[in-house]
C-alpha cells in the first residue's frame, strides 16, 4: 500500500507545487481520496548527497513513490540500474518527469482547469483512462 509521495532532491520544489495544484479546489477531492502525504528526504532519513540506491530502497521500505527527473543508466550505481537489479513484481514504481518544464506555474495553471468536466468535479485526461484499465475499447468487446 503505497503512504505517500517523495521528491527527489533535486524538483523537491516542483513536485511541492503539483502537490500544492492537486491540494487545490478543483483537485481536492481526488488527492485526498489518494489519502498520500508528500514526504521530504530529511523526513524519511535521506539527504542530497543519498546514493540512489539507498533513496531507492528507503521509498520502497517506507512505501513511498519517487518522483524524479533524473532517470538514467549512466553508471552502475545510477537510479536505472538500481531498479533493474532490485525491482520485484512488489516493488512501488518509481515515476520521471521527463520535461520539469511542464511543473511551472505558468505551464500547469491553464492545463490543470482544462482536465476536469463542465461541472467542474471529475478529472479527465489522463486519470479518467486510470479508471478504464482492464477494459476493452469501445467497439472492441469481447
Amino acid at each position: 500500500m503505497v503512504k505517500g509521495l517523495v521528491a527527489d532532491a533535486n524538483i523537491q520544489g516542483q513536485v511541492e507545487y503539483l502537490v500544492q495544484r492537486m491540494q487545490a479546489e478543483t483537485w481536492a477531492e481526488f488527492w485526498q481520496a489518494l489519502g498520500l502525504e508528500l514526504r521530504r528526504f530529511e523526513d524519511v532519513g535521506l539527504s542530497a548527497s543519498s546514493t540512489d540506491l539507498e533513496v531507492w530502497s528507503v521509498c520502497q521500505s517506507e512505501q513511498l513513490i519517487l518522483i524524479t527527473d533524473n532517470r538514467n543508466l549512466a553508471s552502475e550505481d545510477s537510479l536505472e540500474a538500481t531498479i533493474r537489479r532490485n525491482n520485484t513484481p512488489e516493488s512501488l514504481p518509481v515515476f520521471t518527469i521527463a520535461d520539469l518544464r511542464v511543473c511551472s506555474e505558468r505551464s500547469l495553471s491553464p492545463r490543470m482547469g482544462a482536465v476536469v468536466n463542465s461541472q467542474g468535479r471529475q478529472p479527465l485526461g489522463p486519470f479518467r483512462r486510470l479508471s478504464n484499465l482492464g477494459r476493452a475499447p469501445r467497439g472492441r468487446q469481447g
